[in-house]
């Protein structure tokens, strides 16, 4: 299993367009993913809804949890999904 802990980089917070790009990719990636917020309940990352449901807004801590092969580089990709900020123009 492998964990990762970031700040999110939206300015508006992770809302539908970066949650729905943030969960396709997890869907995508094969393997069990799960997001939480601070200390909070994971939910499934490849849930828009469940993504949505955490609220998270610029610069709050997530921790991303991934288990199976290739768990590091599926974190890598979801990683710069989060950090990067989908709302700059």
């Amino acid at each position: 299993m492998a964990t990762r802990t970031l700040q999110l980089g939206s300015s508006h917070g992770l809302h539908a367009r970066p949650a729905k790009l943030f969960a396709q990719a997890a869907k995508e990636a094969g393997i069990p993913v799960t997001i939480a917020k601070g200390d909070g309940k994971p939910v499934n990352a490849a849930s828009i809804l469940g993504v949505i449901a955490l609220g998270v807004e610029q610069g709050d801590e997530v921790t991303l949890t991934a288990e199976g092969d290739g768990a590091e580089g599926v974190l890598d990709t979801l990683e710069q999904l989060l950090v990067t900020d989908h709302d700059a123009q």
